[in-house]
């Protein structure tokens, strides 16, 4: 039997940004403004400057508001759109628990959404939702990289009159007929954590072409008085205007993540390129195979998938749990949403139960039998067939079928 790769290992970090981080670390300089108080007023802005130009640039947004996560920055976009405590706030029901976290970070109140079995957002369910809650935000998760129809969804969220925010963590590098991911919305917010599209370890960035919003959250992040040196600013009296009236909540990325994650802005179309051939591989083969369901993927989504989901829905829980057993005994570490446990970074939304509203009884019946895995870069052809027949078999053996041999 082939050994299987590791389907944990996050991009590799680019020996140019070793060799920045090392130069960095030998000055000691180390604060999220390159020029700190009581050193310069240079507003020269640094490293983390430069990745805000640059990924603004990339996204095709005005500014850029680099932060400590994708976490800060769905938070901070949830402040700048104007929610309180106590407020309902819409998301898709397939997402990770920093998603609904970031609502409660808030003090407001997640209000789920159901799903299609192309595992995006129900747009009859948000307009009933929308209605009924009396919402006037809506966080999309863009989950494990699925877009829905972005254009359809920012003219019916201008109809019910909502503030969209793009939770992006997983769809660097992906649009919507060409318009990228990120770019619909009032705000885009985008991960840099190990298993992303760019791998620092820890940090995030929040896009968006809105001045008021730009200024909220460069304050809100931690600016003291050297918002000069942000690589993207609004003008003087906007900052002027909210300066006094935003908290300091220290949430500003480090030099240190910025000088790891600025080279590997320009690795983003090769690694998905990598990433995406491996997906379809894989794809390609459980779809040929009994039992296996796969999400649908329109003509307008170019998408950058780093990780691979399918469904098994003639399994029942107990042969689920067999499944992933087998799965993982065989060397695929595959991922289940219908887990009833918590577990590493799956969750479903019967564990916000304490903190959402709304059941979604048909988004708990797509994720019941939902798996997923990563796909690291550099697959082989070998490796992706290696891995199919491994999913195969586990699948077979879970059923009981007699031909459950790799």
């Amino acid at each position: 039997m082939q050994t299987l790769p590791d389907l944990g290992r996050p991009p590799d970090i680019p020996p140019a940004a070793t060799a920045a981080a090392m130069a960095l670390l030998a000055t000691g300089r180390l604060h999220r403004y390159a020029e700190a108080a009581g050193n310069s007023d240079s507003g020269a802005g640094g490293v983390v400057a430069e990745l805000e130009r640059s990924f603004a640039r990339l996204t095709g947004r005005r500014y850029a508001v680099a932060v400590n996560s994708c976490g800060a920055a769905l938070y901070l976009a949830l402040k700048a759109a104007g929610v309180a405590a106590g407020d309902p706030v819409l998301m898709n029901a397939f997402t990770l628990g920093p998603v609904p976290g970031a609502v409660q970070h808030a003090g407001a109140q997640p209000v789920l959404v159901e799903i299609t079995e192309d595992l995006v957002i129900d747009m009859d369910d948000l307009r009933r939702k929308a209605q009924a809650s009396g919402a006037r935000v809506l966080m999309l998760s863009h989950m494990r990289g699925h877009l829905c129809d972005l254009a359809e969804l920012q003219a019916l969220c201008e109809r019910l009159g909502l503030t969209l925010i793009e939770d992006c963590a997983h769809t660097l590098g992906a649009s919507w007929n060409d318009k990228p991911s990120g770019s619909f919305g009032q705000t885009g917010c985008f991960s840099f954590q190990s298993g992303k599209h760019v791998n620092t370890g820890e940090g995030g960035i929040l896009v968006t072409d809105d001045d008021d919003v730009a200024a909220q959250t460069i304050l809100h992040s931690g600016s003291y008085m050297l918002y000069a040196q942000n690589g993207t600013v609004p003008p003087p009296d906007v900052m002027a205007r909210w300066q006094g009236h935003c908290g300091n909540y220290s949430m500003r990325m480090s030099t240190l993540a910025a000088a790891l994650a600025l080279p590997q802005l320009d690795l983003l179309d090769a690694r998905v390129a990598d990433w995406n051939a491996s997906h379809d591989r894989i794809a390609q083969r459980l779809m040929q195979a009994d039992g296996f369901v796969l999400p649908n993927r329109p003509p307008a989504e170019t998408y950058a998938q780093s990780s691979l989901q399918f469904r098994l829905p003639a399994l029942s829980h107990a042969r689920m749990q067999t499944y992933v057993t087998t799965a993982r005994a065989a060397g695929v570490w595959v991922k289940w949403f219908g887990i009833r446990t918590p577990e590493g970074y799956n969750s479903n939304p019967a564990h916000w139960s304490a903190t959402a509203t709304t059941e979604v009884p048909r988004a708990c019946a797509i994720q019941a039998t939902l798996c997923d895995i990563r796909l690291p870069l550099g697959l082989t052809d070998d490796d992706c067939c290696a891995i199919a027949e491994t999913l195969i078999y586990a699948a077979n053996h879970a059923r009981g079928a007699d031909h459950a041999t790799t």
